[in-house]
């Protein structure tokens, strides 16, 4: 199976929060309308640490009280960043669909800039979105989060004939799991602070935004039965 030889040599953005909290009205009436955020409040995360802490923040909201948008509030949020978006963070994940990234930190439309990959591998594809995201749009911070029982890590490990590309992604994983070993866990966990790691040497654009304290490059491990997300 032909593998993609420029990805094989990789030496490897509440500003938006919903206000759900905001002052019920019409409660005669039963109804409950919310005040919806301004795309201006992005201004509010300035930095990478921030930028960091509200996705913490919103794992931790995520984890007390779920999902609480309403299709009103979206419907707004949908026109308010129709002609402009101002993520504050980037997040690279896996293709995986029990790994939806704007659930799992609790924000909304406009929020996140996110990128997803089997394996949430860095291939040059995704280092040009993320310096799209970064540069462009302004991104203050990039996770690059693995997740429990990743099929991709587990095929890599298994390296086992499989159909299609499939196996291209495998390089990418190898030296995670040279790493680890056979510890499923800790070769997803190594995988995404190699990629992390990877992000950050292969992109003079994001190195450079690092070195100058403009942006942060941080990995994590999403568990998919608690919903919890730690750094690593």
């Amino acid at each position: 199976m032909k593998e993609h030889s420029s990805a094989m040599n990789l030496s490897r953005r509440r500003m938006l929060q919903l206000s759900l909290a905001g002052a019920a009205t019409g409660l005669a009436s039963g109804a409950l309308e919310f005040a919806v955020p301004s795309v201006a409040q992005a201004e509010n995360i300035s930095t990478p640490d921030a930028a960091v802490a509200e996705l913490m923040a919103g794992n931790k909201r995520y984890l007390s009280k779920g999902i609480n948008a309403s299709a009103d509030e979206l419907s707004k949020l949908r026109q308010q960043t129709a002609g402009h978006q101002e993520p504050f963070a980037a997040v690279l994940s896996c293709a995986d669909s029990r790994v939806p990234a704007e659930i799992v930190f609790d924000q909304t439309i406009g929020q996140l800039f996110v990128t997803r990959v089997a394996g949430n591998v860095v291939t040059p594809e995704l280092i040009g979105s993320l310096e799209y995201g970064a540069a462009v749009l302004g991104t203050k911070a990039i996770l690059v989060m693995g997740h429990a029982s990743c099929g991709a890590v587990k095929a890599a490990m298994k390296g086992e004939a499989v159909p299609g590309q499939i196996s291209s992604l495998f390089p990418h994983i190898q030296p995670a799991v040279d790493q680890a070993g056979h510890d499923l866990e800790a070769a997803i966990k190594a995988n995404a602070k190699i990629q992390a790691a990877l992000l950050s040497q292969s992109s003079p654009v994001i190195s450079g935004m690092v070195k100058d304290g403009k942006l942060k490059v941080v990995a994590g491990y999403y568990d998919l039965a608690s919903g919890m997300v730690t750094m690593l």
